[in-house]
């Protein structure tokens, strides 16, 4: 798990992620900033140890929940360009199942729990983006 300013690499994560021979599923997921409405930037915001605790509690719960072998979570704060990743999510599993759940249930945590703060940049100024339902309603599933 980290949180980190810098751009991340796919393959170069994926590479080292899970050489666990017992492992026969890898899920992975990556967000990416979307221009959306005229979107210029995103710029995120975060308290490094309440994002830290919080990231190794959801982890923690979804090794609980499903077989994983292992578990990546990778999310970036400051400010990023329409393009730019946002986040990454790995999961291995002995079975698909439990690699494509655990990685949906972490994506969906991210999405709505995680203590990232995120402020949309327009060309005509800024807002902070609220809680929209629908990421309410994924939640409720688990």
């Amino acid at each position: 798990m980290r949180v980190q300013q810098a751009p991340f690499d796919l393959a170069a994560e994926l590479s080292g992620f899970s050489q666990n021979s017992a492992a026969g599923a890898q899920v992975t997921f990556k967000g990416v900033v979307r221009g959306d409405g005229g979107l210029r930037m995103l710029e995120i915001e975060h308290y490094p140890a309440m994002t830290q605790k919080a990231l190794e509690e959801i982890e923690a719960q979804a090794r609980r929940r499903w077989d994983l072998e292992d578990c990546l979570i990778l999310h970036r704060h400051g400010r990023l360009q329409v393009g730019e990743d946002i986040m990454m999510v790995a999961t291995a599993a002995k079975h698909r199942s439990d690699a494509f759940l655990a990685a949906e249930f972490l994506m969906d945590y991210l999405k709505s729990r995680a203590p990232f703060w995120k402020k949309e940049h327009f060309a005509d100024g800024e807002r902070w983006v609220e809680a929209r339902s629908s990421d309410e309603e994924a939640l409720k599933r688990w």
